[in-house]
């Protein structure tokens, strides 16, 4: 099936969903994710429902007038982002301000006149023509506080299939003839996994999503449990229904605040409705699901450290084998998804193993949900086919390279995964071919990097990052990080030493062999991919140039004569007193008392100071 059949395909069945709700004459959506509500959505949505009710429409359209909230629109760079929908005709507007409103309302609403100045333009819609929406074909359109929206679109479909007509083992097999494999960074398969779990015998089993999202710029599995919480408690039912478990947790860190509040009160409605608990939908299944707060340590994200965590105990991983689906939380049985692998599950219920598997290449079937972040016009959340080139992801979905200025590279996986270079632009993003180029999937965080971004520099980012959040369990991540950090802080600071970039390559190698889990074992990752596609940068540092003009102690600032004005912000600014000029003439920078603090550099309007 060619792209352009599987963009019908998918947009015919978005359209038999949408016919399902019930009409209303006038509908106002305002994302309320994380990115709207800072932007200002609540008191967008406020100011709508105060001028509607001063204008009087919702006393004249009665119950036919829907102002509510949505989870996050993807294009979070335009935030607020409203829909205003008049009898079926869908208007999007950017930037959305309150003191808008009252235009919005007086000139669309009342008088039918869309505000053209306002209205969303081609990048928008280029931003989401080429993407597939399967997990995020809700969020943005549905009320995640409104168990009834999910419903209306088909929610708890499948669960009601499954649990009234399903045996365990055919829904297991829907699963693995899916393709699905688990989005969470290992991708394995996620029907195998329920398989292994099914066939334990044990009385007890738990089925836990791990929602502890911590790299970097991520923010995929935040944005759907904002968004769309109901699919992901729908895919836990299914799945302990799957291997015969009764008790699930969610492991969510404290620091999503609107995730969490969004999660539990949908818990509670689905409680309600009959959906968890005893003896669910008349059937003899019972399960519930409980929600545990973590801390916001990055090794919680490994399966092992999160149920120590869970247990009580201190978050650290322990040796596999056993795999947790041996013996997992408690000892017993237990599978471990993560957001957007079980966010998958009911429409692959709903829709077949066939429909899913459509999607995507041979081995990465489906859909991919990246946080696209970045030196990148257009940044937000994006859901893509598996197998889409990045070349696609960056200049059509993402609208090409702030300023544009030239791409450097594209780093994908989080801190654990590589740096792809700007000359393989073309490579498909999924597990087999970004495994080949020295990168990974992950859980989806996507940072794009422009000519200005040292990679040296970013190395030793990624890598403080991994070295703090070591546990401290296992010797070869325990010091082996640390010792790395040390040899890039060298190499950033001009103090590198000859041999320095093979031994960062050597013990890079020892620490991926030797380390417990999987935070140690792709650690090194950003420093391989980086050496091997950019290893002119580490040179250049060791013989005492930053080209990226990013490493402080390699910088050295100078005045551009045909530039200067003489205006004194810089002689002014300096807090060394490194630079000397009398008003309207030429000034000068002292090197040798230069501190570099790049003081000068920022406030210079004419851009007479340089830097290299």
């Amino acid at each position: 099936m060619g792209r352009q059949q599987l963009i019908n395909s998918l947009k015919k069945y978005v359209l038999s969903r949408v016919q399902t709700v019930k009409p209303t004459n006038i509908v106002i959506k305002v994302c309320m994710g994380t990115g709207g509500i800072a932007a200002g959505g609540s008191e967008v949505m406020d100011a709508f429902r105060t001028e509607l009710d001063a204008s009087g429409i919702e006393a004249t359209v009665a119950k036919n007038c829907l102002t509510h909230k949505v989870g996050c629109r993807g294009l979070c760079a335009k935030d607020v982002l409203v829909d205003v929908i008049v009898k079926g005709q869908k208007t999007t507007y950017q930037y959305v301000k309150p003191e808008m409103i009252s235009r919005i309302v007086k000139e669309h609403i009342i008088e039918n006149n869309p505000v053209t100045d306002w209205v969303v333009g081609d990048d928008y819609h280029n931003f989401h023509k080429k993407q597939l929406k399967v997990v995020l074909s809700d969020c943005g359109s549905i009320d995640p506080e409104d168990i009834d929206a999910y419903i209306a679109g088909k929610g708890y479909e499948a669960a009601r299939k499954v649990l009234t007509s399903s045996a365990p083992e055919d829904v297991i097999g829907i699963i693995k003839a899916s393709g699905l494999r688990g989005r969470g960074g290992a991708g394995f398969p996620t029907g195998v996994k329920w398989e292994a779990a099914m066939k334990q015998a044990s009385r007890q089993k738990y089925m836990i999503c791990n929602a502890d999202e911590g790299d970097p710029g991520a923010f995929m599995d935040r944005s759907v449990i904002e968004g769309n919480p109901h699919a992901v408690i729908e895919g836990m039912i299914i799945g302990a229904y799957s291997i015969g478990a009764d008790k699930g947790y969610v492991y969510i860190r404290a620091e999503y605040p609107l995730a969490v509040e969004r999660l539990r009160k949908a818990l509670s409605d689905a409680r309600t409705r009959g959906f968890l608990g005893k003896d669910i939908l008349g059937t003899k299944f019972s399960f519930d699901i409980k929600v545990k707060l973590g801390a916001g340590a990055f090794v919680c994200g490994e399966e092992t450290a999160l149920i120590a965590s869970i247990e009580g105990q201190r978050g650290m991983p322990r040796a596999k084998p056993p795999f947790p689906v041996y013996s997992g939380l408690w000892g017993k049985p237990t599978v471990i998804n993560n957001v957007e692998t079980l966010a998958n599950i009911p429409y692959i219920i709903r829709n077949g193993a066939e429909w899913f598997s459509s999607f995507g290449t041979e081995k990465s079937k489906g859909t991919k949900v990246f946080a696209l972040t970045g030196k990148i016009k257009n940044s937000g959340l994006i859901e893509v086919p598996m197998g889409i080139p990045l070349r696609e992801i960056i200049y059509d979905i993402g609208g090409g390279i702030e300023g544009d200025r030239a791409l450097k590279a594209i780093q994908t996986g989080g801190p654990s995964g590589g740096c792809i270079p700007a000359e393989m632009l073309d490579t498909p993003v999924d597990f087999e071919s970004l495994a080949k180029v020295g990168s990974i999937v992950g859980s989806g965080g996507m940072v794009v990097l422009d000519e200005d971004n040292c990679m040296v520099n970013m190395a030793q980012y990624f890598l403080q990052f991994t070295q703090m959040e070591s546990c401290g369990k296992c010797v070869p991540c325990r010091i082996g990080t640390k010792r790395l950090l040390e040899i890039l802080d060298r190499i950033t600071k001009g103090k590198g030493k000859e041999g320095d970039i093979e031994l960062l390559g050597k013990l890079s190698a020892d620490i991926k062999a030797a380390s417990l889990c999987g935070l140690g074992q792709t650690a090194p990752n950003p420093i391989l991919s980086t050496i091997k596609y950019f290893r002119d940068e580490y040179e250049a540092h060791l013989n005492g140039k930053c080209p990226a003009a990013v490493c402080k102690e390699l910088l050295t600032y100078y005045i551009l004569e045909e530039f200067c004005k003489g205006c004194g912000a810089c002689l002014r600014a300096c807090p060394a007193k490194a630079i000397t000029g009398e008003k309207k003439k030429l000034h000068k920078i002292d090197s040798a008392m230069c501190i570099k603090c790049g003081a000068c550099f920022d406030v210079c309007k004419f851009k007479a100071v340089g830097k290299e």
